[in-house]
């Protein structure tokens, strides 16, 4: 424990000695926001966290917000859907701003949201990169030349791969491969990426993405075709009373995610006001997950005044595990049987390409609502078909799962603003007549006070592969729960936000033979003394239930399981072109009787922009230290743009990434990114296939892009 308390008192040096020299920098010369990087990391950094999810991907999140950043909204002639696309606000913040423009004429200057309810100081400094105030606009005649001269064109061409040898990649003699197939991976380590896309504001886009996994064959064997994974699209939107008109992959998401949303949701985090779904119907899709999207069409178009009406169809296949048993009734009139979905997209072994595209998957619906400027109400329904029969193979547990080969749900969302009341909600069924419902307020009581209160209740019979609502669970089902939140500003530069969410579960879950029931608690304080300097503390405790480890007679009883995670977290810019970062995480977890687990994580980062210089770096080095897995502690790094790297950090280490961007011309960019994680206390890393013989794993990225 040596090395932690060394960092300890270098960090309280760092931080000292930055506030009582807090003049001098204050001298300095601002030459742009430096924190504009910091809240998208800290967007993304926020859902990774609580989803504990290594493999999810953000493209589309960090499109919207990279898209805002280099073209700001101009808030003036801003409508309510693109504030709302925008994230950054609430609803009760935009009816506020669209109130105050209407009564008292448009903004002047920025810094005049401080006059509207709601608007304070944090939340202006938050959006202040993403947006402009301009009296004039003139929307431009779209037209072949001005998507010409006004349009934006980008290439990627990414290169990825892990230096040490993986057992699957390690050589091997004909004889064993004949006799064990799935004993090595058929391609190569290489991860290769290219993406292109061209887009006129947020109103036109069209391109297409290809990737290849490490361990799948390229321009040979199984994929003669070069990459595993294609996908392209192309997406209108606000032309006329056209409001969306996707053609290719695209996602649909409407209500509050209970009754139809493919893609990425903000879930539980540290920005309480997320916890209300903003749907904007159809986007494109523009991420690597070969399973979670639609493909086919869908169209959104304004009916009447208010009134929209939503079509679309998809039709695609996907990957599936075929039953054991099943093998001869591939050709009877029932049909393929399928025992679970397979979502990991990987096609390495004769066994993942057996189970690749082998079950048709088709969903079609619509959705009709009513929008007005405090008021909207929609109902959507969708179909879900499979080219086969879904057969789990049943237990205690999921006895009340889906299994079939056709769904149907129906629901009805609203959402209604009050002054500075913001009331929303979804209940929707499925065709087995299960309910499920969620309803919620976000209620801003003072300008320094907002309040969010969220009930949920899902039937464990309720039946929705395409839904993904606040929830404690994976899916919605079999669960109850109650989300109380804060937000306040107690004093100038002073931020507090927590959140308290209860939650039953009336019937058993995987690994829980029992009713069982949690609670989760986030609270954090963040002090910004300064545009130059942000410092927060966090404090998170998770209380769930799960198995005993211990076997006595047979029987399986639950424990309580504790984690409670504590996190201090300073950063703050020497100059305007170099940001340091400094972060402590400690957390110990406890089941049942057993003894505490403990674990910590310390990183320092240097991170360098300059709005003179072509080349940017960030730099990280960590030290981490914990029991086992249970302690593991999940953390947001930075790598090249649309790479995403939330690793999960255990047992006792080190890792160190440099990643760098240089701009060779004014239109192309390279990136270069070298990871390295060195563990003190292991000969292998990984397991199965992925497994290393040795103490270290090193991951190296190239990529360019292409603008034009």
């Amino acid at each position: 424990m040596s090395r932690f308390f060394k960092y300890i008192i270098f960090l309280l040096l760092n931080i000292i000695s930055l506030c009582y020299n807090n003049e001098l920098y204050a001298q300095v010369p601002d030459q742009g926001d430096p924190r504009k990087e910091n809240i998208i990391e800290q967007k993304i950094e926020s859902i990774a966290e609580l989803s504990e999810d290594e493999n999810l991907d953000y493209t589309t999140l960090l499109d919207e917000l990279k898209y805002y950043l280099e073209h700001p909204i101009n808030l003036n002639f801003a409508t309510r859907e693109e504030l709302e696309q925008f994230g950054l606000l609430d609803d009760i913040q935009i009816n506020n701003l669209l109130n105050h423009i209407q009564k008292n004429g448009r903004l002047i200057a920025i810094y005049e949201l401080q006059t509207i309810d709601g608007f304070d100081a944090v939340t202006i400094q938050r959006i202040l990169p993403f947006v402009v105030v301009k009296v004039d606009f003139n929307r431009p005649n779209v037209s072949w030349r001005e998507l010409k001269e006004n349009g934006q064109n980008q290439l990627f061409v990414r290169w990825q791969r892990i230096l040490e040898e993986q057992l699957g990649y390690s050589p091997i003699t004909d004889s064993l491969l004949k006799a064990k197939p799935n004993s090595r991976y058929l391609g190569s380590p290489d991860r290769i990426y290219t993406r292109y896309r061209f887009n006129y504001g947020t109103n036109i886009s069209w391109g297409f993405t290809a990737e290849k996994d490490p361990g799948e064959e390229f321009f040979k064997g199984s994929q003669k075709r070069g990459f595993d994974f294609y996908s392209a699209h192309f997406y209108l939107r606000n032309i006329g009373r056209l409001k969306a008109l996707a053609i290719g992959d695209y996602h649909a998401q409407f209500g509050q995610g209970l009754t139809l949303w493919t893609g990425l949701a903000f879930g539980k985090s540290i920005f309480i006001t997320n916890i209300k779904r903003s749907a904007i119907g159809i986007r494109p899709y523009t991420a690597l997950d070969e399973n979670r999207f639609l493909r086919g069409a869908a169209v959104t178009y304004q009916l009447i005044k208010n009134l929209e009406a939503t079509v679309f169809y998809s039709q695609k296949k996907i990957d599936a595990n075929v039953s054991s048993n099943a093998s001869d009734t591939l050709n009877r009139e029932e049909g393929l049987i399928v025992t679970s979905f397979q979502l990991s997209g990987f096609h390495r072994t004769p066994n993942e390409l057996r189970n690749r595209n082998i079950l048709q998957e088709r969903i079609y619906g619509g959705n009709i609502s009513y929008k007005s400027r405090g008021f909207k109400v929609g109902i959507t329904a969708a179909k879900t078909e499979y080219g086969g029969l879904l057969q789990r193979r049943l237990t205690y547990y999921n006895q009340f799962d889906f299994n079939s080969n056709e769904l149907f749900n129906v629901g009805l969302d609203y959402n209604y603003i009050y002054r500075n009341i913001n009331l929303f909600g979804e209940i929707s069924r499925s065709d087995n007549g299960a309910i499920a419902y969620i309803n919620g307020a976000i209620m801003s009581i003072d300008p320094r006070v907002t309040l969010t209160l969220l009930h949920r209740n899902y039937p464990r019979n309720y039946h929705n592969l395409n839904a993904v609502p606040i929830s404690e669970n994976t899916r919605p089902a079999n669960e109850q729960g109650i989300l109380l939140g804060i937000q306040t500003i107690p004093a100038s530069k002073w931020n507090f936000t927590a959140y308290y969410d209860k939650f039953i579960f009336p019937w058993m879950k995987f690994q829980v033979d029992a009713p069982s029931h949690g609670f989760e608690v986030m609270a954090q304080l963040t002090y910004v003394p300064t545009k130059k300097i942000e410092l927060y503390g966090r404090f998170r405790q998770r209380n769930r239930f799960r198995n005993t480890p211990e076997d006595i007679e047979d029987i399986d009883f639950i424990v309580a399981e504790n984690q409670f995670n504590y996190r201090f977290n300073a950063t703050y810019n020497i100059t305007p072109s170099i940001r340091l970062r400094n972060r402590v995480e400690y957390t110990t977890f406890k089941r049942g009787d057993n003894p505490t687990e403990n674990g910590y994580l310390i990183y320092q980062d240097i991170i360098y922009k300059a709005l003179s210089s072509p080349l940017s770096f960030s730099f990280r080095y960590a030290i981490f230290q914990t029991d086992n897995y249970n302690t593991r502690i999940y953390t947001y790094e930075n790598s090249v743009l649309y790479a995403f790297s939330i690793p999960a950090f255990f047992d006792n280490g080190s890792r160190a990434y440099l990643t760098l961007r240089y701009t060779i011309v004014k239109n192309i960019d390279l990136w270069l990114r070298f990871a390295q994680t060195f563990y003190y206390n292991r000969n292998t890393i990984g397991s199965g296939l992925e497994q290393i013989n040795g103490n270290t794993r090193s991951e190296v990225i190239a990529q360019v892009r292409f603008r034009f």
